[in-house]
């Protein structure tokens, strides 16, 4: 392995030289001197290279041993997106096509990783293609995985399955890590000559299979960290409990105005707060107050750099990863009832029209005389009794005039199945269940967009021209066309349509489809699919219309405490409100970079611990009977989701016994080849739990027939007996050596 890869290396080597030579003529002898390669072994090296560069149609002998290259080298960097099959693409930096990068030129380059890439001149299948030839920047060099200890050393076999070459770890750097072990290691070095990379253990996380260090895994697979470093804990220790009087003396005081949270039951961080007051009658002052984050962490801190780093919260099936440590943000920046907070707010003056009449932005402190949870809201929502009801109600009235305002300009209604499990004292899922949003949950989402709007649009108007100034804003593109076609087509089979005319038609056509599948076998499916055919959010320095909620400027203000690019937002509005002057947009571009893709990590991380959850729920399951609908057809076989529990398994062709089924890539359907069977996404299905594999997130499917129902059964009864049997034996086994 050591010799190919001496031998691409070498390659790469001369196609520079002929690269810095241009058109020039050049022979092995003279590409040996540059390259100062004088022993014969090296020159008869050399040879072989050219060999294989003129067979690749890089360079050609244009006479016996005289060769000139085809073509100047071209580079590009950008970021590698790795294929689980071991080929890669390359996402250039400057947003053209994606490069192929076969298995032999990706170099030392893992997924995420920014790369430099020497372009081929010849195409795969139409495809540009190139070669890793430097790793500019490691997208993370911390891995979570499995020890296999050998005799004299071991390697850590990673989670992340992007992550396709084990990291081999020297005896004096395991640490207390031992065969099995679950345990973090860091990459310390890898050069192309060795097929692995070095690394050490720090940090052992325990058994596979439990539950503590499967969380902690998923947050390390997706590039996170479990703990803060010790100096970004020293800093937020350092900060002062106490308010001070002159900090007071600067904010607009609404202590003795009205103020509460609505917050999930088990949330700790309440990073926004409502006040209401009654100016006259129908003219009402509703403060949206959201912690002052930035009051405590300076530019440039060590708390800074870290809430930079990570870029958002992570919330898991049973906790939060937190931005910032804990004293901020379950402490200082937590809005917690009967504390003086400082704030940062958006204050509207409204009529009964959900017209905002007045709005003003500044510094404030508040002090919040009720926190309620969302269903001790909903309560007084719905039984108009208990304390601050009619408040609370006038709120919620308001809040349906501005979604109705937002529909009926074209916002799409995007509410998906959110799955929640209910955990024993183990951590293990004893139930899961669909959570549902109520009219508390929409109380507060509508003030935050209404606050989070107006920023966008006082961003926006500061400065015209050459002289605008930078600000953040929350991006959300129209659909691609042929998403929207492709769409339809899926949504067909359902006999649902989205009509394609304008943007009106087609938010409101999505939203009476989503309206019309609420509580229908397919709705997870059809929801899901209505997403992926959205254009991603993301956040950037150059304003665009928000598609999704039809708002012509937005941006996130409202939650400081788990989203840097609301702490971002928080500083230009403060700066601009005291006529400061533009902040660079290079530079907030790219940290607008770094936190729109910190928040796919996030969102990947979240789903994964759903899913692991999902198969260990499912794993008591095994040989049981669900109804569930085609999510996805591929070559080597069908996705269903289970309708009962929103998870998703795998109904591989090959265990599909009744038939040869082959996949139609036209008609994205697999059919028998004797029965001409079809199967295709959106089919209502009757499966049969075979298989559930917590390590690997994966759940194995059979197809529901009476004999594969009555043959998969007999052999699980068999399986059984033979692991208890073999359990027993080990038991005597055991009792033996005691004695």
């Amino acid at each position: 392995m050591a010799k190919k890869n001496d031998l691409n290396k070498l390659k790469t080597t001369i196609q520079n030289v002929f690269s810095e030579a241009g058109r020039k003529i050049l022979n092995y002898k003279q590409i040996a001197k540059r390259l100062e390669i004088d022993s014969s072994e090296g020159k008869n090296e050399i040879l072989k290279a050219l060999k294989q560069l003129v067979a690749e149609k890089l360079i050609e002998e244009i006479d016996t041993g005289r060769y000139v290259t085809l073509f100047i080298h071209q580079f590009v960097t950008g970021k590698v997106d790795m294929t689980q099959r071991g080929a890669a693409f390359v996402v250039p930096d400057d947003g053209k096509d994606d490069i192929y990068i076969s298995s032999e030129h990706k170099n030392t380059a893992l997924n995420g990783d920014k790369v430099k890439v020497s372009l081929f001149a010849h195409q795969n299948n139409g495809k540009q293609s190139g070669e890793i030839i430097e790793v500019l920047e490691r997208n993370k060099t911390q891995f979570a995985g499995v020890i296999q200890a050998h005799f004299n050393y071991a390697f850590l076999v990673p989670d992340d399955k992007k992550m396709q070459t084990n990291i081999f770890i020297p005896l004096d750097k395991m640490g207390s890590a031992k065969q099995g072990d679950k345990a973090i290691a860091r990459i310390t070095e890898w050069s192309a000559e060795n097929e692995n990379p070095f690394g050490e253990i720090i940090e052992v996380l325990g058994k596979p299979g439990q539950h503590e260090t499967e969380m902690n895994a998923i947050v390390i697979e997706y590039g996170f960290a479990i703990h803060f470093p010790k100096e970004v804990e020293n800093e937020a220790n350092a900060i002062p409990d106490k308010i001070s009087k002159d900090e007071l003396l600067k904010r607009k005081d609404f202590r003795n105005t009205l103020t509460f949270t609505i917050d999930p039951e088990d949330a700790k961080d309440f990073d926004d707060a409502i006040s209401f007051k009654i100016l006259e009658e129908g003219i009402y002052e509703i403060g949206v107050h959201i912690a002052d984050v930035a009051h405590y962490i300076p530019e440039g801190s060590k708390l800074d750099e870290e809430a930079f780093k990570r870029g958002t919260s992570i919330y898991l099936v049973d906790r939060t990863i937190p931005m910032l440590p804990e004293k901020l943000s379950n402490g200082l920046c937590s809005l917690r009832p009967n504390e003086d907070k400082l704030t940062f707010s958006v204050v509207l003056k409204m009529n009964e029209a959900a017209e905002v009449l007045d709005t003003w932005y500044g510094k404030t402190v508040i002090h919040s005389q009720r926190r309620f949870s969302y269903e001790e809201a909903q309560e007084r929502l719905e039984s108009k009794e208990g304390d601050l009801a009619t408040e609370l109600n006038t709120l919620n009235g308001l809040a349906k005039k501005l979604k109705e305002k937002r529909f009926s300009k074209g916002a799409i209604s995007f509410e998906t199945q959110e799955v929640k499990f209910r955990l024993d004292e183990n951590f293990k899922p004893i139930d899961l269940y669909v959570k549902i949003r109520k009219d508390a949950h929409k109380l507060i989402e509508e003030f935050m967009l209404l606050a989070n709007r107006k920023v966008a649009e006082y961003g926006d108007a500061q400065g015209k021209g050459d002289q605008k100034k930078t600000f953040v804003y929350r991006i959300h593109e129209p659909p691609n066309e042929d998403k929207l076609k492709m769409f339809n087509i899926f949504a067909s089979r359902f006999g649902y349509k989205i009509l394609l005319q304008s943007h009106k038609s087609i938010s409101q056509s999505f939203n009476n489809l989503l309206l019309e599948v609420e509580g229908k076998p397919e709705q997870n499916l059809v929801q899901s699919q209505a997403i992926r055919t959205m254009s991603k959010a993301y956040y950037g320095t150059k304003k665009s219309m928000h598609y999704g909620l039809a708002f012509d400027h937005y941006t996130h203000f409202t939650s400081p405490i788990r989203r840097y690019p609301d702490l971002m937002v928080h500083r230009l509005l403060f700066s601009y409100l005291n006529k400061g002057k533009s902040a660079d947009q290079a530079h907030y571009e790219v940290m607008c970079k770094q936190s729109s893709e910190m928040e796919i990590k996030a969102a990947d991380a979240e789903r994964a611990s759903v899913r692991y959850k999902q198969v260990e729920y499912i794993s008591g399951y095994i040989g049981d009977e669900f109804e569930g609908i085609i999510s996805g057809v591929t070559e080597w076989g069908i996705y269903i989701e289970i309708s009962k529990y929103k998870a998703e398994g795998m109904l591989r062709l090959n265990n599909m016994g009744d038939d040869f089924y082959e996949y139609d890539e036209n008609n994205h359907w697999i059919i028998g080849r004797r029965t001409r069977r079809k199967f295709q996404l959106g089919d209502q299905i009757n499966v049969i739990v075979t298989a559930a594999d917590i390590f690997k997130r994966q759940i194995d499917l059979g197809l529901v027939d009476a004999g594969v129902k009555k043959e998969f059964k007999k052999g699980w009864e068999d399986e059984k007996k033979r692991r208890d049997k073999k359990a027993k034996g080990n038991s005597q086994s055991r009792g033996k050596r005691r004695r």
